[in-house]
């Protein structure tokens, strides 16, 4: 499936309140990402830690097009596509 804008746009709001997450592990660094897809937009939950002692984030943010643009398309199979 190509995704243009206005697919982008069909499955945002065909999908409306789906969730999805992904975890992250490096040497020095975690990292979970909760996704939720709310008015047609994705915003993400950033949760995770580095190897300094005060490092720990919490953050929210509403992704942009090309984070949006990577979401679907790692999440595409648990989305509707109709």
């Amino acid at each position: 499936m190509r995704l243009t804008k206005p697919v982008v746009e069909m499955l945002m709001k065909l999908n409306d309140g789906v969730e999805a997450s992904s975890y992250f592990q490096g040497k020095n660094f975690r990292e979970e990402r909760r996704y939720r897809i709310s008015d047609g937009e994705l915003r993400y939950r950033s949760i995770g830690k580095t190897s300094w002692a005060d490092s720990r984030f919490d953050q929210e943010h509403l992704a942009d097009k090309d984070q949006t643009l990577r979401f679907l398309r790692k999440f595409i199979d648990r989305l509707k596509t109709n």
